[in-house]
């Protein structure tokens, strides 16, 4: 099923929406809480915490990218969910590669810390659209969907410490970058 229709279906509240997002992307939202949470019973609560947002949000939202609309809340779901587990004296395996992206991009809640969040997201983009196409792979898998550095580097025969290097190097041109465009950091 297409996501158009999916998406009718949620409009129409029929419960087969919730099926059918689960059937289509249920393995890649699973995919990206479980790279953040490292742990099956929480990433599956988070997953099925998605499609319940999802359900209790479409509508009055029409979203025009159904994957990456359910990629983002799991993602949401995913780092409140470790946050959760890593206060005090609560203990996980961590989440590195949110944590290496924290000094340049961090958590926004005003109305005008949204806009510059959006201005943000675009400059992120055009910095990786300057980028060779491996970076960006590299970079999106790492950032966006939490693969582990070893995973990257096993599907691009690299070594782990080069790929490591690289996502270092990314993100001191990637600070550089967004100091240009005059974001403070």
């Amino acid at each position: 099923m297409d996501d158009s229709s999916i998406i009718e279906l949620y409009w129409n509240r029929d419960e087969r929406a919730v099926s059918e997002t689960e059937k289509k992307y249920g393995k890649l939202c699973y995919r990206i809480a479980e790279n953040i949470l490292k742990h099956k019973e929480d990433s599956e609560e988070c997953v099925n915490d998605t499609f319940m947002k999802a359900w209790n949000s479409i509508p009055p939202d029409r979203p025009m990218h159904f994957s990456a609309y359910l990629c983002q809340i799991t993602k949401r779901l995913a780092l409140s969910k470790y946050r959760y587990n890593t206060a005090n004296k609560r203990q996980s395996d961590g989440c590195l590669s949110y944590e290496e992206l924290s000094d340049i991009v961090s958590d926004k809640k005003t109305p005008e810390d949204a806009r510059i969040m959006s201005e943000l997201s675009n400059a992120i983009n055009a910095f990786l659209m300057s980028e060779d196409k491996q970076n960006r792979i590299i970079f999106i898998r790492r950032y966006w969907y939490y693969d582990s550095i070893e995973t990257i580097a096993e599907s691009f025969k690299l070594n782990a410490k080069t790929v490591g290097s690289n996502l270092f190097r990314m993100r001191k041109r990637l600070k550089k970058y967004l100091e240009k465009e005059g974001f403070e950091l």
